[in-house]
């Protein structure tokens, strides 16, 4: 195990520096001067403009700025915003955020989710079955945002059940209405995935003679069928905890979330590179961290697979 895991953590090496070195270059190719996004309507003399080149390394090649900032990064130092305000104070304050609506939103998707799936997988073929899945599909056809908004007006104006918008310490009960919207695609997902999974494992050989020793229907169905069709419904779990980061800033947007898509939607738009490079480091580091967890708990729900040397 220990074996695996090492192995696992050194594969995480390049994917850090490829994952950033990417997305450093698209910041680095995206039209517009940074600088004259920095000052606006202002029109700075030219020795103004080349000394804040200077300081961010902007006037340098994409390879040289690219390892200067890497090379920082090693250090600790994450850089600083055009504003001069320290990249690690923001993420300190936008990452919090985020993480917190991302967690709940996993929480919401995959405990009903699965519920929801499991139902239907051992009721293949009736009223609740078609239902899931015809709500399932609708769920995924109809954009976030549109999800968004009517939520937030049935739930939030017309019943007054939550908050409409968020205050900046963001407390989990003023998330709740906002992660159950972006949680709902990726519930529809859990659903037809657990749905497959249960309605194919029941058939399988080892359910059957689970039943044959004469194991309660409950237990057959927790035991067997459930934790056997858990494998990919985990497998998505790991991959879908970075995409509801990234995904949060259409919801972030929707609820005033100060979280991190709003903190990267406006560094783009200005062209502050090492801010996204450092939010998208740390997305990385959570998303391949979430995946080897992942991995390991393959062990544990499937006796088949054993990470062995």
């Amino acid at each position: 195990m220990l074996w695996f895991i090492g192995r696992r953590l050194l594969q995480l090496i390049p994917v850090f520096f490829g994952a950033t070195l990417l997305i450093y270059a698209l910041v680095f190719l995206l039209p517009g001067d940074p600088i004259a996004a920095l000052y606006g309507d202002r029109q700075p003399s030219p020795a103004a403009i080349e000394a804040v080149r200077a300081q961010y390394n902007l006037d340098k090649p994409f390879i040289v700025q690219y390892f200067l900032y890497i090379g920082a990064l090693l250090q600790g130092d994450w850089g600083t915003t055009f504003s001069g305000r320290p990249v690690i104070d923001v993420m300190a304050q936008a990452f919090p955020i985020t993480l917190r609506l991302a967690v709940l939103a996993l929480a919401i998707e995959a405990v009903f989710g699965i519920v929801v799936g499991l139902i239907a997988g051992l009721r293949k073929g009736k009223l609740f079955d078609a239902t899931a899945l015809v709500v399932s599909l609708l769920l995924i056809s109809v954009p976030t945002f549109v999800i968004g908004f009517v939520l937030q007006y049935v739930l939030g104006i017309q019943l007054g059940w939550f908050r409409t918008t968020v205050s900046a310490g963001a407390p989990w009960n003023e998330l709740l209405l906002p992660a159950i919207v972006l949680a709902t695609v990726s519930f529809a997902y859990i659903v037809r995935l657990t749905r497959s999974s249960v309605a194919e494992n029941l058939s399988a050989d080892f359910v059957r003679t689970a039943t044959a020793k004469g194991l309660s229907r409950p237990r057959v169905v927790t035991v067997h069928v459930l934790r056997n069709s858990l494998v990919p419904v985990v497998t998505y779990l790991g991959v879908d905890l970075g995409s509801l980061m990234v995904g949060a800033i259409v919801t972030e947007s929707i609820f005033n979330i100060n979280g991190v898509g709003g903190t990267i939607y406006r560094a783009i738009t200005i062209g502050e590179g090492p801010t996204v490079v450092s939010f998208v480091a740390i997305m990385v580091i959570i998303i391949m961290l979430a995946n080897l967890l992942v991995d390991l708990l393959y062990a544990w729900l499937d006796p088949r697979i054993r990470y062995a040397k």
